[in-house]
């Protein structure tokens, strides 16, 4: 049995929510994206993602597939405004179909894995700060705190489609296992260590746990928009 828990938040912050998200655990798909472009185009795009990744995987499309074909559309879209800002968006999505997983990402919003008590980063963030890190250039803490922390090198909608990383993984999802989607508002306020703790209670509900991550993320400053989703197997 698959159980999941949802919730975004404006944060504390800012006035628009351009997070979106979806989740079904009939389907098997969830998925978050975290837009961005002025004019509230982030909204727009983030949006846009989602709405074409459900019709192409309701199509039976492959996941990967249905992440580019969501770039194509916003592209699209952005050109029939004829605007100088573009619009784009991250998106983290996950597939689960019997006891396997699917991962795939474009950005800065990230999934992890929780297994025999431990929590595992799956994705690795497509930003400055991360390319910084590969190179041994700073550490995962600076990371936190550089001024630049907030610049992605991919996303939907702005990165060349020639050049667009849609990366993915696929696993296990045994009983026990959680898999955990958030977008960058929620890692930005709490380390992986708090995330952690809050796994851990494996006696609270995924929605409880996904309500206590985002009002850690709140008590941590709320400085963005705040989009979580735990999925479950029991």
């Amino acid at each position: 049995m698959i159980e999941f828990g949802h919730l975004t938040h404006v944060g504390l912050r800012r006035d628009l929510n351009e997070d979106t998200y979806y989740g079904d655990s009939e389907l098997g798909l969830w998925l978050i994206a975290d837009g961005m472009g002025g004019h509230e185009y982030g909204e727009v795009a983030s949006a846009l993602a989602r709405e074409t990744i459900v019709r192409e995987i309701r199509q039976g499309t492959a996941l990967p597939q249905a992440i580019r074909i969501a770039d194509e559309e916003i592209i699209r879209a952005s050109r029939r405004r004829n605007d100088s800002l573009p619009m784009g968006t991250t998106v983290v999505a996950a597939r689960v179909t019997g006891h396997r997983f699917e991962v795939a990402w474009v950005g800065d919003s990230r999934v992890y894995l929780w297994r025999d008590n431990k929590l595992a980063q799956l994705s690795q963030d497509h930003s400055y700060v991360q390319e910084l890190i590969a190179q041994g250039a700073i550490s995962i803490d600076q990371a936190r705190s550089h001024p630049h922390r907030n610049v992605v090198t991919q996303a939907l909608g702005v990165t060349d489609p020639q050049t667009l990383n849609v990366e993915t993984l696929s696993g296990e999802l045994s009983p026990g296992t959680q898999l955990l989607l958030c977008s960058d508002g929620l890692t930005e306020e709490v380390d992986d260590r708090a995330i952690s703790r809050v796994l851990a209670h494996l006696e609270c509900s995924a929605q409880e746990c996904v309500d206590g991550l985002v009002a850690a993320a709140l008590d941590g400053g709320g400085s963005d928009n705040v989009t979580v989703i735990l999925i479950r197997r029991h």
